[in-house]
């Protein structure tokens, strides 16, 4: 029986053009190679599965292209086929978090000064690096700052404040973002295409709402998703799997909020832990809800009526803090389904208390003009 190789690994980016979401990466990649601008060292910045190891390797496999770095090298060579399924000598990838000893960094740093066997470059490949003890980072320090000619760092790391600041000060930096939903989509849509896959539009939505920007999280859930439906996935399946509310019942609970229909919020809250949703997910995509319709509001005046009645932009901001405030107590208190209902009802509360200095300017406003009208009776 041949091996199955998961879609997040059969669809890993092999050149520039497949990394998708990182184009401000890939065109100063480009570039430093065309203009033979090669830095030694690099720092990849990053939320998970959003294409930090993967362009790394790609970059790996640019500055090893046979005849001297190329920004298209070719992928059929042997050094390039090496490079790519991690078998190369000199491209030596290595886990921060178990190779984080002083020990293990020097013998890194000896091993630095050998000529590599079969490419132009020896490449480090360091992921998770913020993990590395600070006597590991301190060991590195001279080598970082001048390496052999023929040695170049390629760190990456989804905690970048945890990374001495001396190593970052030797490195270029790169700020991997988060891939948007509408590019997941597409390239969820290309994927399914060719695993002979009929998935709904909005099933795709929804896995790409899940996957929270990463390009990995959103193939690994299609990947479960095929395996559990088959051949057609719908939304249905999507939202069942993952304890997800569509899109239409999350704008009723808005609604419903925006309205303090306190009874339809309790319902609500009650349909959807007898079904076993995710509720901490309904908080999340209820906060983006509130915070569209008060970008509505700001953009419109002041007012939107989003979410079924016309609020302020000042209620919105309040209902919209007072959700995000309630996000530990909903993860880290005994009853979800109790917390969740409280920091409902709560933002309900707060979108409907005013400002004091907001009342004390109406309310001088209204002296002021009473002032006026006696003067001019």
């Amino acid at each position: 029986m041949a091996e199955y190789q998961v879609i997040a690994r059969r669809w890993r980016p092999q050149r520039f053009e497949d990394i998708v979401g990182q184009d401000h990466i890939v065109r100063t990649l480009r570039n430093a190679i065309e203009n033979e601008r090669i830095a030694h060292a690099y720092l990849f910045v990053g939320p998970r599965g959003t294409g930090k190891t993967s362009t790394a390797r790609v970059f790996a496999k640019a500055l090893n292209a046979e005849g001297g770095p190329k920004s298209n090298p070719s992928d059929e060579t042997e050094i390039s086929q090496a490079i790519m399924n991690g078998s190369c000598m000199d491209v030596i990838e290595i886990d921060g978090a178990s190779n984080n000893s002083v020990d293990q960094i020097r013998a890194l740093r000896e091993e630095c000064q050998y000529a590599p066997a079969q490419c132009t470059f020896k490449i480090y490949i360091i992921d998770e690096v913020h993990m590395l003890s600070t006597s590991a980072f301190n060991a590195l320090l001279k080598t970082l700052e001048e390496p052999p000619a023929h040695v170049k760092f390629i760190f990456a790391t989804t905690e970048a404040q945890k990374v001495l600041a001396t190593i970052v000060s030797r490195c270029q930096r790169f700020e991997f973002r988060p891939i948007s939903e509408e590019v997941l989509v597409e390239r969820l849509t290309q994927i399914a295409k060719s695993e002979k896959v009929k998935v709904d539009e909005k099933a795709l939505w929804s896995i790409a709402r899940l996957a929270s920007g990463g390009m990995r999280d959103a193939q690994s859930i299609l990947d479960q998703m095929i395996s559990f439906c088959g051949t057609e996935i719908s939304e249905q399946d999507v939202l069942d799997v993952y304890g997800l509310v569509g899109s239409s019942r999350i704008e009723q609970l808005g609604e419903a909020m925006g309205k303090a229909d306190f009874p339809t919020i309790v319902q609500l809250v009650e349909t959807f832990s007898a079904e076993g949703r995710d509720l901490y997910r309904v908080l999340l995509d209820l906060e983006t809800l509130v915070r569209e319709s008060l970008m509505e509001a700001i953009q419109g005046g002041g007012k939107s009526s989003k979410l079924g009645a016309s609020l302020s932009s000042e209620s919105l901001l309040r209902m919209l803090d007072a959700l995000q405030q309630s996000e530990t107590g909903l993860q880290k208190g005994l009853s979800e389904k109790v917390n969740f209902e409280v920091a409902l009802l709560r933002a309900v509360e707060a979108s409907q208390v005013r400002a004091i200095d907001n009342l004390v300017r109406e309310l001088k406003g209204l002296q002021d003009s009473g002032e006026s009208v006696k003067k001019n009776a």
